[in-house]
């Protein structure tokens, strides 16, 4: 940067500045909304060309900065996001210059006709959307083999501690954030698309309830497990993000069982004692056998630290732990969701429907199908009005042996807080039952790659889970920033 003094903020300053840190410097006016923007425009500039982790930048950010920096001076903060960058993935609709494309180049030309509800949450909280970050195209709902973190239209994402898997769906998201390309980011999650990359990336992630984010205008793969939630580098980043995009959305019925929580303020619970007298049963059975040997002396020592700070730990074992999930629910959600979504809310007037995609991946094959398109194939083929016997046997069993007969099980069992996973290995369940989950960084292998460590509960259990995370994290301060000059 020629700014010296941004030049010196975004050496010194920047890597570890938290939303706090941020809004303290605003106050104090040390520094403004626009040069903020301008620090991460930078970074982005440098190191994007080798991440691939951004596919486009707003180009009103540095407007919509002045005029919150404006509004900062005459009126006074909205409140901690009050202009803050925020990376959002690209499944989420925004109303404005950039494209809403899944990561495909079906949809690179195409503008979303209105924003998100999250989107919308994120602007009235004062956020500035400052770009679209990559991710795995179609949510990795495309095709069998594709890897995490590739799309046709951006390319394959890095993770910026070196040559480890990325993690996916989100992966942009979590990349980015690691690579400070902004304070915070949204990512979302079908199953593990929010835990994977952020364990993968040294980040906390939070899969929040189904129910607690409203799914209207994020491009969908299953309406019964898809939900939006936060990417950032601490818990408390979290908690502040959670606060701004919760809410009742009238067009989302889902939202409402959430009442009690959407306006819920989840700083509140941010308590360094929070593990002292919890009861924590370890996932050990099975998902550990996913780890190395040093990656399992990381966890270890992460159960240790439980101990250590008050929490009872045992071990358990879910019902449903080797239950062989298909997903035949998705693959029928699936075509129901995405044709509704490419009618209402894209402009593009090619692609319609999910058998326009198809058709426009076989006739650009070359850029398109890479790693084929088995998955949208048999989405096809289904009905696309859910009446289908698989479809209906399947989504019993999923509901019931992911709660009933399977973490409901466990907790009430044991009389458990939560269940401990490594990384987002035991993604599946809690995925599958709605409930919400949230990832920390537990440390780093022998070759560095980041290791996460994930609390499970019950739904409507994000209060107790941040408090949990957040108590692990203030106890260990694992995360160190990658390698990146």
């Amino acid at each position: 940067m020629k700014n010296p003094k941004l030049k010196e903020l975004q050496q010194n300053w920047l890597p570890y500045a938290t939303i706090s840190d941020i809004q303290e410097k605003f106050k104090n006016e040390e520094l403004t909304s626009t040069e903020l923007v301008l620090m991460y425009l930078n970074r982005i500039a440098v190191f994007n060309e080798q991440m691939k982790a951004v596919l486009e930048v707003n180009p009103d950010a540095l407007q919509i900065a002045e005029s919150l920096d404006t509004e900062r001076k005459e009126k006074g903060s909205r409140g901690p996001l009050h202009g803050v960058p925020v990376l959002i993935k690209d499944n989420i609709a925004t109303n404005d210059k950039m494209h809403t494309s899944a990561g495909s180049l079906a949809l690179a030309d195409s503008y979303a006709n209105k924003d998100s509800f999250v989107a919308k949450q994120l602007r009235e909280a004062g956020a500035i959307i400052l770009g679209k970050t990559n991710m795995t195209e179609w949510a990795n709902f495309m095709t069998q083999g594709m890897p995490s973190g590739y799309s046709s239209r951006g390319g394959q994402v890095k993770n910026p501690y070196g040559e480890f898997d990325c993690g996916g769906s989100s992966s942009g998201s979590g990349s980015a954030i690691a690579a400070n390309f902004a304070t915070v980011a949204i990512g979302t999650e079908t199953s593990g698309s929010i835990l994977s990359p952020a364990s993968q990336n040294s980040l906390v992630g939070i899969k929040p309830t189904v129910g607690l984010i409203s799914r209207t205008g994020i491009i969908p793969i299953s309406h019964t497990q898809d939900t939006a939630g936060p990417m950032t580098k601490t818990v408390a980043d979290a908690a502040l993000l959670l606060n701004a995009i919760t809410g009742i959305d009238e067009v989302d019925p889902i939202t409402k069982t959430s009442a009690g929580w959407s306006n819920y303020d989840y700083t509140s619970v941010l308590n360094k004692d929070g593990l002292r007298g919890t009861k924590i049963g370890i996932a050990r059975e099975f998902y550990f056998d996913y780890l190395s040997d040093d990656k399992k002396e990381v966890l270890n020592a992460a159960i240790k630290e439980l101990e250590h700070q008050g929490a009872l730990v045992i071990d358990v074992t879910i019902p449903s732990t080797k239950t062989k999930w298909t997903y035949d629910v998705l693959t029928h959600e699936f075509k129901v969701g995405i044709n509704a979504y490419l009618k209402e809310y894209t402009d593009q007037t090619s692609i319609r429907s999910l058998k326009d995609v198809i058709s426009y991946n076989f006739e650009h094959a070359g850029a398109m199908l890479k790693y084929g398109q088995s998955i949208l194939l048999e989405a096809e083929k289904t009905s696309g009005n859910l009446t289908e016997t698989d479809y209906l046997t399947s989504l019993e069993q999923d509901q019931y042996l992911s709660k009933e007969g399977g973490i409901d099980a466990t907790l009430q069992e044991h009389d458990l807080d939560a269940i401990v996973f490594p990384n987002n290995f035991g993604a599946a369940i809690p995925a599958k039952a709605g409930y919400p989950s949230i990832t920390v960084p537990a440390g780093y292998s022998a070759e560095g790659e980041p290791v996460g460590i994930t609390f499970t509960s019950t739904p409507y259990s994000e209060a107790t889970l941040i408090k949990l995370a957040y108590a692990y994290e203030q106890g260990t301060k694992m995360r160190k920033n990658p390698a990146m000059n």
